[in-house]
């Protein structure tokens, strides 16, 4: 037995006075309305109609039930319009994973646009390097860097992530300028935590897995170690661009470095997608630019 069709057929019944009016304004047969009372009846354990061949009428128990039914029916269909509301007009909270640097650089004018595009969204943004779980951790959209493996995960890319290698001026002046990948081993090598440079770099690079000087869970305190002169570090462009841009970093190996990665919007569902998730994915979708703003005017030179 469906329990809200019979609850609607029993209001029903009472509001036109009678199971033949009710299966009118129902669609339904008399019988089956008759027969949706009784099993409603029969599921609850008591007579809710009192039944003559003129009239139906309330029991004090179908009373009771009655006024109930209608809170519950009500209740219910208030429930359906505000969930209807949220999949036309993007309002509730939007929750966010996010990696830190990219995050604390590139996010911030972002998501103040997108508020003032759809200020009904509450944004809750949560900054990890770690790959959460979308689903067990409660977030709508993790942005991810990387080149993302096959999964149940929908995964839309937002824009390519140049990696470069780097050093200072000084660095190089003491420790001299790689001429390939294999010479990086004799080096101070600044190693990111959440990387496998090893694969990156391919397999010319193999000792670079002895030869990290600085291992950490941050580029940007990568770079700045680059930048006093610690050693050659692997990092996107959105961190090391403005030190190489003025000089205190020089970008190495350009011709041999890997393909771009990716940073991609990923979330659960394609279908019955929330409104808010949606219209956050179409706003970041092209935000930053074809180059991304942070590699346009770039040098990365040749060697």
């Amino acid at each position: 037995m469906d329990r809200l069709e019979a609850m609607r057929t029993f209001i029903a019944v009472v509001n036109e006075g009678g199971f033949t009016r009710a299966a009118e304004r129902l669609g339904h047969s008399p019988q089956l309305v008759s027969k949706y009372v009784s099993q409603l009846e029969q599921r609850l354990g008591t007579r809710l109609l009192n039944r003559t061949t003129r009239r139906v009428s309330l029991t004090e128990a179908g009373a009771g039930y009655y006024q109930r039914a209608q809170q519950v029916l009500a209740e219910i269909e208030e429930m359906e319009s505000q969930l209807g509301e949220l999949q036309h007009s993007p309002r509730g909270q939007l929750r966010i994973s996010a990696p830190v640097s990219f995050a604390s650089r590139h996010l911030p004018r972002l998501l103040s646009d997108f508020r003032k595009a759809y200020p009904q969204v509450l944004v809750d943004l949560h900054l990890n390097d770690r790959r959460v779980d979308i689903v067990e951790e409660g977030f709508d959209i993790a942005l991810r860097i990387g080149q993302l493996k096959d999964s149940s995960l929908i995964a839309r890319k937002i824009a390519p992530i140049q990696l470069v290698l780097v050093a200072s001026p000084g660095y190089l002046a003491e420790h001299g300028t790689p001429a390939n990948l294999e010479e990086l081993a004799r080096h101070q090598f600044l190693k990111y935590s959440y990387s496998d440079d090893h694969l990156l770099l391919g397999k010319r690079s193999a000792a670079l897995v002895q030869a990290h000087g600085i291992t950490c869970n941050n580029g940007d305190v990568l770079v700045e170690a680059a930048v006093e002169g610690a050693g050659i570090a692997l990092q996107p462009t959105f961190i090391a661009g403005p030190a190489i841009a003025d000089g205190r970093l020089v970008p190495l190996l350009a011709d041999q470095l890997p393909e771009p990665l990716g940073l991609y919007a990923v979330y659960a569902h394609r279908q019955l997608l929330a409104s808010k998730v949606r219209c956050f994915i179409d706003f970041i979708d092209g935000y930053f630019g074809s180059p991304p703003y942070w590699d346009q005017g770039l040098e990365l030179g040749s060697t």
